[in-house]
């Protein structure tokens, strides 16, 4: 349908300049021009939606309809109180809790299909400069007030409201900044990390293990332009991308996550680890909000030192996922140590470079790549010692030119077998004799 329009468009473009020639008029380069760039942003916005209600009957599918909903939700200040307002379609029980670096307010409630406009979580009001919402893990959820100044939790509430629904307030009330850190202190000493069932290698399977890796997910949205989420984007990447290895009957694939959720940076290198993986690859998009002309996929591997400050930003940003969450955003310290283990992680990053490269290689004859396709920084995700890793920046959402592709079911098939091509390529040198590297993988 979108392209569709899009031709229909340019055709009475064309109409419409033939006619006022005739006339003695000209339509300047300039307005044909910013015909073709609207047609082109309702193509990217057709496939936006198409996406995100593809997003939402998955979810539906997944037991929504099972979970309370929550459709609407008020931010009031009142002196030094900040009062926070949820409707529900049944009670529920809440707790809250404050936490440091940065300063934000954690409410944990079991899982709630949220149905509220996303701008009302933008919203400021007194020392809440705005919330965010979303599945935490599969039977849980949180609302992340962030705070402009410190705070505590006054109190939390769910009253029953006629015909069955439920009402939650948040009170919080400003404090001191000695108050706050000894309150955010005592909470994150009784708070454990939660985590996820690490599935096993099974046993007599030949099959290579390839994990997959959508970035973000729940209430960690990613990178938010218009009205799409990075983490719709990715996972319907990693979705096709699984999809097409597995039609191969060569590898055995594992998805860090498969829906709408949550899963920590620490997580997702214990899944890859758990099952022995021989390659883990993450799937993100990046955005520049002030460089709207940047384009194209970026291959990213592991390292203590990045190999420049726009790789240096984009770790830095990315390792910040477990903190958007509300969960500590220290690093996980990884029960290794010595002359061998040591060994081990140079001999891991070789095989990560050479499959970033066979991806560079592969991605840049069917899609477009970035002028510096090859990076390096030191993402908290690229960290397993045993496990050749890297991370796929697909594209530039911000760029009209990429979002518009991101979204595109031919682009994501043309750019998924792109990348199996060089998993394919990978293992086959791998298995060339006189190989060095055919020990590990």
């Amino acid at each position: 349908m979108a392209a569709l329009w899009l031709t229909f468009v340019k055709r009475r473009a064309s109409e419409s300049r033939s006619f006022l020639l005739l006339h003695g008029l000209r339509l300047s380069v300039a307005c044909i021009g910013r015909i073709a760039l609207l047609a082109r942003r309702f193509v990217v916005a057709v496939a936006l939606g198409c996406l995100l209600a593809t997003a939402a009957a998955a979810n539906t599918g997944r037991g929504a309809g099972d979970s309370p909903v929550a459709t609407d939700a008020r931010l009031e200040a009142q002196g030094d109180t900040v009062r926070l307002t949820l409707t529900l379609s049944r009670p529920v029980t809440a707790t809250a809790t404050v936490m440091a670096g940065p300063d934000r307010v954690i409410v944990d409630l079991p899982s709630i299909n949220f149905q509220i406009e996303p701008k009302q979580g933008r919203k400021s009001a007194g020392f809440v400069s705005g919330f965010r919402y979303g599945l935490f893990m599969a039977d849980r959820a949180r609302i992340i007030l962030d705070l402009g100044q410190p705070a505590v939790v006054a109190s939390v509430s769910v009253k029953p409201q006629r015909g069955g629904f439920g009402e939650l307030t948040v009170e919080l009330k400003r404090t001191s900044r000695e108050e706050f850190a000894a309150l955010a202190r005592e909470e994150a000493a009784k708070t454990q990390l939660p985590s996820i069932p690490v599935e096993r290698k099974a046993e007599g399977d030949s099959r290579r293990i390839v994990v997959i890796d959508p970035g973000h997910g729940g209430i960690d949205p990613g990178t938010q332009v218009a009205a799409i989420a990075e983490k719709a984007v990715v996972l319907a990447f990693g979705l096709k991308l699984k999809e097409q290895l597995e039609a191969q009957g060569r590898y055995r694939v594992i998805m860090t996550r498969s829906d709408d959720t949550f899963i920590s940076l620490g997580d997702r290198v214990r899944i890859a680890r758990g099952v022995e993986a021989s390659l883990f690859i993450s799937i993100h998009a990046d955005s520049l909000a002030q460089a709207q002309d940047v384009r194209g996929a970026t291959i990213y591997t592991g390292s203590e030192r990045a190999s420049d400050a726009e790789a240096a930003r984009l770790a830095a940003k990315e390792n910040q996922a477990d903190a958007v969450a509300g969960l500590d955003s220290s690093e996980d310290v990884h029960d290794v140590a010595g002359i061998l283990m040591d060994l081990a992680r140079r001999e891991t990053r070789s095989f990560s470079t050479i499959f970033a490269r066979n991806l560079v290689e592969r991605l840049g004859g069917s899609v477009k790549m970035h002028k510096v396709p090859l990076r390096s920084a030191g993402f908290r995700v690229l960290t397993a010692p045993d496990v050749p890793s890297v991370l796929i920046e697909l594209g530039y959402m911000s760029s009209p030119k990429d979002a518009e592709l991101l979204n595109s079911e031919g682009w994501r098939n043309q750019a998924a077998s792109a990348v199996q091509q060089a998993i394919d390529q990978y293992f086959e040198r791998l298995q060339a004799p006189g190989k060095a590297a055919q020990s590990k993988p």
